[in-house]
């Protein structure tokens, strides 16, 4: 199965999309990268979700990611003595460490690291910003607040901390308990939720040992402050647009999207574009017209994924939000603006080798007219030099590695084959010229471009280049 597209889909699973028929039909809608969120999945469903996508794999034969999206720290108000209080701006309110039900002056924050690290000035926004209080006061145990804006509060609501970087990392039990989990059924990658400092993926890349890639979601303030820190150290990003939305200004979120994806680009990691692409979605079977001009300018911006979350999870439209999506990117592919608009956000390559020959298999792909890149890779990096470079030329990305198939599929342009590992440079390179044809990307007679790492199953060793002519019986005739 061929994508007539570069960009990914990433879609969730959740109650409207968990049987296997339905996977089946979501992959061949578009997808290909399944989303587990274990916000709502508990271990036994995570299991049987993994057995599901790979029996799915098995039947249409082509390699498919699967992403593990850890909870992360939930911080939530108690509960009140009438279920909710009535607010308005100028009231006082305080939170506190007194386990009592709430009343209209006072409820419980069972978060001491949240009491202690407000300080007076800093911003809490209550049930997705609805209620922004103030803190007056802090003393450790309780934060004396002024109600800035908003008129209720109710039990259990999320709390929201746009000024403040919380000392705990971002991981939880829950979510240590729910990474061994994953990580014992070869997820192929692990979303890191609420993010604030480099520090906060130190702990996940121990406990993962290199068992999945890590995948950090940008969702605070604090991130975006330290992105380039938390790129470095990160496999891939995701843009949350929905917490950014919350914790800064909605008018600010669409530039911190393109700021993140280009920072990503230039570091040649994978950037995911996330939350409400398709919102209306859930209950309609057309989305809005700016939803498709929003789903349009991640592609046009070059983003590897786009994802969907309730739409392929819990709507009405699933298959249809999938199609949709797939739809809307083939035809921004397809707009003569699109290769100058790409060709113009492309980063200067770093002085490696691979990023020197991965530049040259470009242009020499593009003045020479070849049908095909082939990168023979087996950790994965060279496939993902050669995705940086966002060639026009399509991408074949050979590896002997089924894992390394799979963590592919979330990077822009990479249609990925698994293939019996090459014993010598000629085979290689024979391997990639039948492949091509057999994968319905070059015809006997025409050229193609290989690169790789020598000696092989060198990781990060991208430093070969060669030109091929494909013979008739489809093998190397130069």
């Amino acid at each position: 199965m061929r994508r007539n597209r570069r960009v990914k889909i990433l879609a969730t699973l959740g109650p409207a999309s968990s049987s296997e028929e339905m996977i089946q039909k979501l992959h061949r809608a578009g997808a290909d990268v399944f989303r587990i969120n274990m916000s709502h999945a508990d271990h036994d469903l995570m299991r049987e979700l993994v057995k599901r996508i790979r029996n799915v794999e098995e039947a249409v034969g082509r390699p498919i990611g699967i992403l593990a999206d850890l909870q992360g720290p939930k911080l939530r108000v108690g509960k009140f003595q009438d279920g909710k209080i009535e607010l308005s701006a100028g009231d006082e309110f305080t939170l506190d460490d007194d386990p009592a039900l709430g009343s209209q002056t006072r409820v419980n924050l069972p978060h001491p690291e949240i009491l202690e690290a407000v300080k007076p000035g800093h911003r809490l926004l209550i049930d997705d910003g609805r209620l922004e209080l103030r803190c007056l006061e802090s003393d450790g145990k309780r934060l004396r607040c002024v109600v800035v804006a908003g008129t209720k509060i109710s039990d259990r609501k999320g709390v929201s901390l746009p000024d403040t970087t919380i000392a705990t990392g971002a991981l939880t039990e829950k979510d240590r308990r729910d990474l061994d989990a994953v990580l014992a059924e070869n997820v192929d990658w692990v979303a890191l939720s609420f993010i604030q400092r480099p520090d906060d993926l130190a702990e996940a890349r121990k406990i993962a040992r290199g068992r999945a890639f890590l995948l950090a979601k940008i969702e605070k303030p604090q991130a975006v402050e330290r992105l380039d820190e938390i790129i470095e150290l990160s496999d891939a990003i995701m843009v949350a647009r929905g917490d950014l939305g919350v914790e800064l200004p909605l008018e600010m979120v669409p530039g911190i999207q393109k700021q993140i994806t280009r920072a990503c680009r230039k570091a040649g990691k994978p950037v995911v574009v996330a939350t409400q692409m398709l919102e209306s979605m859930i209950t309609a079977p057309v989305p809005t017209r700016a939803e498709v001009s929003d789903v349009s300018i991640a592609v046009y911006e070059g983003a590897d994924a786009i994802m969907l979350s309730a739409e392929s999870a819990a709507g009405d439209y699933p298959v249809e939000a999938v199609s949709m999506m797939d739809r809307i990117a083939q035809r921004v592919e397809k707009d003569p603006l699109y290769p100058g608009i790409i060709f113009a956000q492309r980063p200067d390559p770093e002085p490696t080798g691979a990023d020197a020959v991965s530049l040259a298999a470009r242009q020499m792909a593009e003045t020479l007219g070849v049908s095909v890149i082939v990168t023979y890779t087996a950790t994965g990096t060279t496939g993902l030099r050669t995705a940086r470079e966002r060639p026009q030329i399509p991408i074949l990305a050979l590896t002997p590695v089924v894992r390394t198939a799979r963590r592919l599929s979330l990077v822009w342009g990479l249609h990925c084959v698994v293939t019996e590992d090459a014993q010598n440079l000629d085979d290689m390179v024979d391997r990639a010229c039948r492949i091509s044809v057999q994968e319905n990307y070059a015809r006997a007679g025409e050229r193609l471009i290989v690169t790789a790492g020598v000696p092989l199953r060198t990781p990060g060793a991208t430093n070969m280049l060669r030109i091929a002519y494909i013979g008739s019986d489809g093998l190397s005739a130069v």
